[in-house]
């Protein structure tokens, strides 16, 4: 018997085979040596994993230009501008995280490389989701992206709110997988194939009689990267999992987690039921106006800033679905801009919540952070800075995101929506400017000064200079986001 090899494309794939091979090399490197290796040696290499499939996107995004997209493995994956600039926006937040992480696991004494294997093994799970043009290949990028995560969540095997907060994310994640997967299921019963352009040339040349097979596991697929997005209700799980979870894990899980899972929703959405969107519309509706809402109506409660970052990333994540709604080539523009200038802005958040929390990384109460910009000018600044962004002040890089997913929704006519996610990033800007004003207060606690590491102050440092820069001058990154299309777009 003959056996097909599909043909494959190794630039398509280079940016997974970097990263899950440097995860693989780390894996057998710790369990071949004897002794503890080096935690410089394991950031090393995995900071040249992320800055090598960085490198590898500029090639992809000269090939796309010079030949457009195309498919391989199958038609499995894709390769397309909105693929390169997501995998690009990974390999970024991967660098910046394991930065991050490098200083973080010096000062709590953590030896071993198994935030480095799991983060490689996560983000290329996250990259898979970016270039998947098939329903079996999204579930695997899916898997490979939570799996890792569980266990990134209870690394620090000290604290209890970890444990708890990784049984949570499992049971949860678990249920969410089953119902991704039996929706993919129904999908190819509907259609007859998980293939995302076979999908799109079937609904577009057909027209379904009895159309609930489909619906029944679209909704499904749906309920899936709600739940990975942390889009209400399926929101349930992320301030515990935020708040218990290591701070370097939760920037990370907070960052390339809502890349790799946005882009599948705009893949599945937009590339395979382009033709249902009049159907999905609604659903959205009601899932932004929620999610908008509730992001900011709950974080005006929170005292703990992990539970109000992860209040945060709802709203965002809201504002996000924004211009997967539109449902525009104007919309995918806007959604990947927000992506590439969150990403950067959020890891640095957390980066210097991760200070302050101190050894322990159980100091974040606000209350910690009274006075900080008084006594730390630098840092107290900085983290203003990167709360005005997410709030999206004028002059900053979140203003200019907000905006194009307005405007892209205002042009597909409704007004109403975005009316009222104006609304709730009004009602979230009382918990950013209170967290800003806790800065800027008289320090009328005893406290000492931070110690800022190099890579950390390099995270955000870059994280501010990424803010202020595309907040003044946006047009290059608009420019690249509105190239960055994907296949089937309307």
């Amino acid at each position: 018997m003959t056996v097909a090899i599909p043909q494959i494309h190794y630039l398509a794939l280079a940016p997974v085979l970097i990263l899950f091979g440097a995860s693989l090399a780390l894996l057998v490197a710790s369990a071949l040596t004897r002794a503890a290796m080096s935690t410089r040696l394991i950031n090393g290499v995995t900071l040249l994993a992320a800055l090598g499939a960085l490198v590898s996107t500029f090639f992809q995004w000269s090939f796309v230009a010079h030949h457009g997209a195309t498919t391989t493995v199958a038609h499995a994956i894709v390769l397309d501008g909105f693929s390169v600039v997501a995998s690009g926006t990974i390999a970024v937040g991967l660098a910046m995280a394991t930065l991050v992480a490098h200083d973080w696991s010096i000062r709590e004494r953590l030896r071993g490389a198994d935030y480095q294997i799991l983060a490689l093994a996560s983000a290329s799970g996250a990259l898979i989701m970016t270039q998947a043009n098939d329903l079996i290949v999204l579930f695997i990028g899916l898997e490979i992206l939570s799996i890792g995560l569980y266990v990134l969540v209870v690394l620090d095997r000290h604290r209890a709110t970890s444990a708890e907060a990784a049984l949570k994310y499992f049971l949860l994640g678990g249920f969410a997988s089953a119902i991704f997967i039996y929706g993919a299921a129904l999908v190819y019963g509907a259609t007859g194939s998980t293939n995302l352009t076979s999908i799109a040339y079937f609904l577009g040349s057909n027209v379904l009689v009895h159309p609930g097979l489909l619906y029944a596991g679209g909704a499904m697929l749906l309920v899936g990267f709600a739940f990975k997005v942390a889009a209400v209700p399926f929101h349930l799980w992320s301030p515990d999992v935020y708040e218990g979870a290591p701070t370097p894990v939760t920037g990370f899980m907070a960052s390339i987690v809502k890349v790799g899972a946005f882009a599948g929703l705009v893949r599945v959405v937009l590339s395979a039921l382009g033709t249902q969107l009049n159907t999905w519309r609604p659903i959205l509706w009601v899932l932004i106006v929620l999610t908008t809402v509730v992001g900011a109506s709950l974080g005006l409660v929170q005292r703990n800033v992990k539970r109000l970052l992860a209040y945060s990333s709802i709203n965002h994540a809201g504002f996000i679905l924004l211009g997967i709604w539109a449902g525009t080539s104007r919309g995918v523009g806007a959604t990947i801009f927000y992506l590439m200038t969150y990403v950067p802005t959020v890891v640095a958040s957390f980066a210097v919540v991760t200070l302050v929390g101190g050894v322990g990384d159980d100091m974040h109460a606000i209350e910690h952070y009274r006075g900080l910009a008084r006594r730390q000018p630098w840092l107290g600044g900085a983290l203003a800075v990167l709360l005005l962004s997410q709030l999206g002040a004028p002059f900053t890089s979140g203003f200019y995101a907000k905006f194009s997913v307005l405007a892209s929704v205002v042009d597909a006519g409704s007004g109403v929506l975005a009316l009222i996610a104006l609304l709730a990033a009004a009602i979230a800007a009382v918990f950013y400017l209170r967290w800003i004003l806790a800065l800027y207060s008289d320090d009328d606690i005893e406290a000492t000064r931070i110690e800022v590491p190099r890579a950390t102050g390099l995270v955000i440092g870059l994280g501010v200079v990424i803010t202020v820069l595309f907040g003044l001058w946006p047009g290059p990154l608009a420019a690249l986001a509105q190239h960055a299309t994907v296949l089937f777009t309307p």
